[in-house]
């Protein structure tokens, strides 16, 4: 039997154990050992999808009742300790158990829609595998927060069930049946015949703007709505009358004027002054939060809108919008992808906004090497919207090898993509001075065994992570970790 390699005791012997806890290649045997170690046993309950049956009781035994919840969310959890933990008394564990997206036995399913909780059964309301049968239930459920879960998650629901909720006598149901946001595609339309009550009623108005045949009459009186989600509903309503699209382009509320702003049948000036107005605002809030007023505040926020958003007829007519003002309207050019012709693509990978260049990566279907490159050097990280150009891209071994000593850390840890890079780069890269670097290293497939024990020393917390939790981790090492956290 080979003797394990001596390990000192990592920095963070914690994370070290819950990382391996997760490791695939970890032996039961070794995870038996592991179990004994709060955090891993907890991480092992909620991640590891070999868990067997016995294994997950062994883990529920261990924790005294404090990894049942650990265990309910993990997807892949054996039938048979599914229905023990359905019986238990801790109804978070039971409700953690009926929004698991995974498939559960119609018994199962039928014991969380009548369950004593409401917690319960608003996760059955939200969990897209219950059979519509059983779901449809809870649109009568006594709870009304049960019935507004209901209405805002199920929405391609069986019309009786759709007219129950926005008939609801509880006005926050009705909210939630018909409203502007809903928590999944697609979005809900309610039938033409409660138009007229759904328009009359405050709580529902915003939500049945879009769907109204707009008469001039109605849309003047919508226009003067004190609450800004109707009249921002209202701006975004492709039969809106010329002179209310410029009464709204000067609404008090920012979110509604870029509503306005976002629409194809403005008068440009009006389009100018607008995001002129938005960018005033938001450029005043981040100068001084503490100096901005509301409406500077809200500026931010439509400027963020327009920082997320792809507007569908940019995208379906992108060329006009290649060279827009507008970075929104760009990025939207960007996102039709290979439509455009290849010209365009070029100026929009030119482009100085990292997001549409970074859209623009993402849209075609094969970015050349070299211009994956050139975005990459430009590119700004962002933890919001990750992903890089490199995403999209497949550069040769000879690049990536040169990528290995670039002064760029972040071209650096781009090498270690390449599985093929040899041992002798990755190995020095496992020693980097940037820890992202080493933290990409850890789980190469060609990196030295030695060098994978070094890293699970490493100071930087992610790296000792990556290095325990790595495929290519030898079991020796395994057993040498446990033996220095004396499990």
């Amino acid at each position: 039997m080979q003797t394990p390699p001596r390990l000192p005791v990592p920095v963070h012997l914690d994370e070290v154990l819950k990382a391996l806890a997760r490791n695939a290649r970890l032996p039961v045997p070794l995870l038996r050992r592991l179990l004994h170690h709060g955090g891993a046993l907890e991480e092992a309950a909620r991640w590891r999808s070999d868990l067997t049956e016995r294994l997950a009781e062994e883990i529920d035994a261990l924790g005294h009742g404090k990894a049942s919840h650990a265990l309910a969310c993990n997807p892949d959890l054996p039938v048979g300790m599914k229905r023990r933990l359905v019986h238990g008394d801790d109804a978070s564990v039971r409700s953690a158990l009926a929004g698991r997206d995974a498939p559960l036995p119609r018994d199962l399913v039928e014991a969380f829609v009548a369950d004593p909780s409401a917690q319960v059964r608003r996760a059955a309301a939200a969990n897209r595998r219950s059979p519509s049968d059983l779901r449809a239930r809870l649109a009568t459920d006594p709870d009304p927060a049960v019935r507004a879960e209901l209405a805002q998650w199920w929405t391609d629901a069986p019309e009786e069930v759709r007219r129950t909720l926005l008939t609801d006598t509880d006005a926050t149901v009705r909210a939630a049946a018909c409203a502007t946001y809903f928590c999944r595609l697609p979005h809900p339309v309610p039938p033409a015949d409660l138009h007229p009550a759904l328009l009359a009623d405050p709580v529902t108005r915003a939500g049945v703007v879009a769907h109204l045949d707009l008469d001039p009459r109605t849309a003047r009186r919508l226009a003067a709505d004190e609450d800004p989600d109707v009249r921002g509903a209202l701006a975004e309503h492709p039969e809106l009358p010329p002179d209310l699209v410029a009464l709204l382009g000067r609404d008090e509320d920012p979110l509604v004027r870029v509503k306005v702003f976002l629409r194809k049948d403005i008068d440009e000036s009006l389009r100018k002054v607008i995001h002129a107005g938005l960018r005033a605002g938001s450029e005043k809030t981040k100068m001084d939060p503490f100096d901005a007023d509301e409406e500077d505040v809200l500026c931010s926020f439509a400027m963020l809108e327009l920082h997320i958003r792809i507007v569908p007829w940019v995208w379906e007519d992108p060329l006009p919008y290649v060279d827009s003002p507008y970075a929104v309207f760009r990025r939207s050019a960007a996102a039709a992808g290979d439509a455009l012709p290849w010209t365009a693509v070029a100026r929009l990978f030119d482009d100085p906004d990292n997001e549409v260049r970074k859209t623009m990566a993402a849209a075609v279907s094969v970015l050349d090497p070299d211009t994956a490159e050139r975005l990459e050097r430009v590119h700004e990280e962002s933890r919001k919207w990750p992903g890089r150009p490199a995403d999209n891209a497949v550069f040769p071994p000879e690049t990536m090898r040169r990528f290995a000593s670039d002064p760029d850390p972040r071209m650096r840890a781009l090498a270690l993509r390449d599985p093929e890079l040899p041992a002798e780069l990755v190995e020095g890269l496992a020693q980097d001075d940037e820890a992202r670097v080493r933290r990409e290293a850890a789980t190469h497939p060609n990196l030295p065994a030695p060098a994978l024990l070094l890293l699970l020393g490493d100071a930087d917390m992610r790296t000792t992570r990556a290095a325990a939790g790595s495929p290519h981790l030898p079991r020796e090492a395994m057993e040498a970790i446990l033996a220095v956290a004396e499990l």
